[in-house]
């Protein structure tokens, strides 16, 4: 499990990094470069073709390591366009469209590799090789993003491309080799099952609802502080090159050994102490950044609160890994754990421009204590479902509450006032982010505005964000439909 992160981490290293930054010493302008930039839609909409991996299998090495290895050899390929396209940095939308399908092909292997995972690591496994996994996977994305713009000084784009393309040749040996799972769920037995059933065997947990908001709010105090670290930095007074050993030296190094510290504390003492330890670990390492703020330039202080920030992150990252893994059911895995690690990426979605708010109302140094109290929440919901003291909780589907069997109009209705709820509150989520923004560069809140774009999309990015609340509108429909389903339909 830890050798096939490795794959995980390259191509989003590479899209998101290394492919911005060369065109960027191309000289491309930036609002194009902006434009590339959505090629990492797939990682964040993978839950859409994610049930196709759980119904279907490809005809060899079983569902997961078949699918796996198909989104690898996907990888090389698509790699090795991009490294035969990179002599021409001028056909810009020819490297979009090399880099989209890097990143359709990569969430592809996402869903395969994590959905494996699920099913054949043992529960004593889960905390060491979810810390690991996380580590791995770090060292990957800084290995091809970082390293490589560094040694483009010595080789050039295409053969740096074609380099990695060639890693994922080893990749899929090692795939090909992994065992199959001891105990193999017997797959769904039609698309609609392996659509509708995931969401409906998830909402028959107890307290459903209120993990889905923990996985949002659990490390949303932590994705407000990290989210302008650097431009903190910058305006304390330190230099592009202690900026640079903070967050690309002391903050990686320390990330991967927190992950890995955290999954093995999470194996030793177990699910329910490691995330209440590490939720108020990860909230209070920043009070060093309040302590940075008061002191202004100070290096030791500062490489020593980005080093225990990182390092209380890694830690949470860790623990979180494996409630994930937990919390995912075997015969639904890819497309659970899909959907799962979508929502948790909510909040450090929301996270960013909220925080260019929050700094710019209040400051610095109340910003970073406001940060603490964030982590208050997602702890509270933590409470409901692992009170403080179980070791390890168990997450298991409650039969459906009694009475009448909801039919395919009431769903139909329910299904329906979900998508306009979600479709309304998609809307205004948006639009607020878009005014937070504004506001933040001087051009005022304007609400009314960003809800203007969204009704009227007038370019590639107004489309892409429109596109996102459909979908989130799509999801809040079939999930509100399936609440029902779970709380009142019989077995």
């Amino acid at each position: 499990m830890t050798l096939q992160q490795f794959p995980s981490g390259l191509p989003l290293g590479m899209v998101l990094v290394a492919v911005p930054a060369w065109l960027a010493l191309e000289g491309v302008d930036v609002k194009t470069i902006g434009f590339v930039t959505l090629a990492q839609a797939p990682w964040t909409f993978k839950f859409l073709w994610s049930p196709l991996m759980d119904r279907y299998a490809p005809p060899f090495l079983g569902r997961k390591r078949g699918w796996a290895v198909l989104s690898q050899l996907g990888l090389l390929g698509a790699t090795l366009v991009l490294a035969a396209v990179a002599t021409r940095p001028d056909q810009v939308w020819i490297v979009a469209g090399a880099a989209c399908l890097i990143a359709f092909a990569a969430a592809s292997q996402d869903i395969a590799i994590d959905a494996y995972a699920v099913e054949v690591l043992r529960s004593e496994e889960q905390g060491v090789a979810a810390g690991a996994r996380s580590a791995v996977s770090r060292f990957a994305f800084f290995l091809s993003g970082r390293v490589v713009i560094t040694a483009a000084k010595y080789l050039s784009w295409p053969v740096l491309f074609a380099l990695q393309a060639l890693l994922y040749i080893p990749s899929a040996v090692v795939t090909a080799l992994s065992p199959e799972p001891e105990d193999r769920p017997l797959p769904p037995r039609s698309l609609r099952e392996a659509v509708w059933n995931p969401f409906v065997g998830f909402l028959r947990q107890r307290h459903a609802i209120e993990i889905m908001l923990f996985l949002v709010l659990y490390k949303f105090g932590d994705n407000l502080a990290s989210s302008l670290v650097s431009p903190f930095l910058i305006q304390a007074g330190y230099d592009k090159v202690d900026v640079g050993v903070a967050s690309g030296t002391i903050g990686l190094v320390a990330t991967i050994a927190g992950s890995i510290l955290g999954g093995a504390i999470t194996s030793a003492a177990g699910l329910g102490p490691s995330l209440w330890i590490f939720g108020l670990l990860q909230a209070f390492s920043n009070l060093g950044y309040v302590a940075v703020a008061q002191a202004g330039v100070n290096r030791p202080l500062m490489y020593g609160a980005m080093a225990v920030e990182t390092l209380t992150t890694g830690m949470g990252t860790g623990a979180f890994s494996v409630l994930l893994l937990r919390l995912t059911q075997k015969r639904f895995s890819a497309t659970q754990y899909a959907l799962l690690s979508s929502v948790f990426a909510l909040g450090r979605t929301v996270a960013g421009p909220m925080a260019g708010v929050m700094v710019d109302a209040m400051g610095w140094t109340v910003f970073f204590v406001v940060t603490i109290f964030a982590a208050v929440p997602g702890l509270l919901l933590l409470q409901r479902f692992v009170p403080v003291g179980v070791r390890d909780p168990v997450f298991e589907a409650e039969p459906p509450a009694a009475g009448p069997v909801p039919g395919r109009g009431p769903l139909a209705l329910r299904a329906a006032g979900g998508f306009f709820g979600g479709l309304l509150t998609g809307a205004l989520c948006s639009a607020l982010l878009d005014a937070a923004r504004g506001l933040r560069s001087g051009h005022g809140f304007d609400v009314l505005g960003g809800l203007a774009r969204l009704a009227s999309p007038s370019g590639i990015e107004d489309t892409f964000t429109l596109l996102a609340v459909l979908l989130f509108a799509a999801v809040c429909g079939v999930g509100w439909a399936a609440l029902a389903a779970a709380r009142g339909v019989k077995s």
